[in-house]
């Protein structure tokens, strides 16, 4: 059945080899709709970001580009705005009619840790075409912290498609008159809006910016960082939050989202039109993140906003972006937040999980 692939099916690819590892994948890395990827265990810093392209490999083209290498050993620091390729442990063996998109996880984008994958012959990033046999790679650019990294952590994710799998805004429509997916009015126009709350309804906390000058995060240590030392706190004022080239922020949004269990979602920029920003789509949401089978009721969705080169005005309710609806090809035998460690189920205004 047409689809994204859910947790169960994962494990089954996995027992065939379409997904494979060295060392084996472990079960902790299968999410309800998605595999999480490690890093192996060599960085190669790069003097600038590529992709293959048609008949080229990667191993090929990190010679045009290598700085140096090195073992990530039992930890090495990525500095902030270096551009890195890493290996990744796991390679696919995907069968005709079985593509994939990886993006990068929750706290990873939440710390403006730029992650995308990179394949054989991409042209590309975070694309996997169907039938693709080979390596996978994560290319890897701090952009606010430089960060400790380990063989082994998982950074970014990947979720497999048999076909198609994205809602119609009319399918949209209707599931959201059996199962409402927003609070408030559904503004629906290729995928679900959301807006920006500058506007807090308990507190006058309405968000973050990253200092430009803080310390090493180790990605291994959790709650582990005072806030202080790398966040400004923003606090409401008149609706308005007057964005800094160049800056990034952590901001939240208005509506509450909700993702039955049948479907799951990917945040998706809204239209560069709109203004002199973009929010960081970091964004695979699970089926039963925010919904009431998985205790997850009010969940709204914490938007990573990256100003470009003017200054901008971001206003209270301002469409930001949009979630793109798919069908699973079968309900998962995992929930987000049911039973497995989610960190963000619930959520409203949350830095990543490193935070106390």
């Amino acid at each position: 059945m047409p689809g994204v692939i859910p947790s169960q099916t994962l494990r089954s690819l996995i027992e065939q080899g379409v997904i494979h590892a060295t060392p084996a994948v472990l079960p902790e890395q299968v999410q309800p709709a998605s595999l999480d990827l490690r890093l192996g265990a060599t960085a190669v810093r790069l003097r600038a970001s590529f992709l293959p392209g048609k008949g080229r490999k990667v191993a090929e083209r990190l010679a045009e580009f290598e700085m140096h290498r090195f073992d990530l050993g039992t930890g090495m620091v990525l500095e902030k705005g270096c551009v890195y390729v890493v290996e990744l442990m796991e390679q696919l063996a995907l069968p005709a009619g079985l593509s994939a998109v990886t993006n990068a996880k929750s706290s990873t984008g939440r710390l403006d840790l730029l992650v995308r994958v990179i394949t054989d012959e991409g042209v590309e990033f975070d694309r996997v075409p169907q039938g693709y046999t080979g390596k996978l790679y994560a290319e890897i650019c701090p952009r606010s912290f430089s960060v400790l990294v380990r063989p082994g952590m998982r950074l970014n994710q990947l979720r497999l498609r048999q076909g198609q799998a994205v809602l119609s805004d009319a399918e949209l429509i209707a599931l959201n008159a059996e199962v409402p997916l927003v609070s408030g009015t559904a503004v629906i126009s290729q995928g679900l809006g959301f807006s920006v709350d500058l506007r807090p309804a308990s507190g006058d906390l309405l968000g973050y910016r990253a200092k430009p000058h803080a310390g090493v995060i180790d990605l291994d240590r959790i709650g582990a960082y005072d806030p202080a030392d790398f966040w400004e706190e923003l606090h409401a004022g008149n609706g308005q939050l007057i964005l800094d080239p160049g800056a990034f922020y952590i901001l939240v949004s208005r509506e509450a989202v909700c993702i039955p269990p049948g479907y799951a979602a990917e945040m998706a920029p809204y239209l560069a039109m709109v203004g002199e920003f973009r929010v960081h789509y970091a964004g695979f949401f699970d089926p039963g993140f925010g919904h009431a089978s998985a205790n997850g009721v009010g969940a709204r969705g914490v938007l990573e906003v990256r100003c470009h080169e003017a200054p901008f005005v971001l206003e209270h309710g301002q469409i930001v972006g949009r979630l793109v609806y798919e069908r699973m090809a079968e309900v998962p035998d995992l929930l987000y937040g049911a039973g497995i460690a989610s960190n963000y189920q619930g959520q409203g205004l949350k830095l990543a999980k490193h935070f106390r």
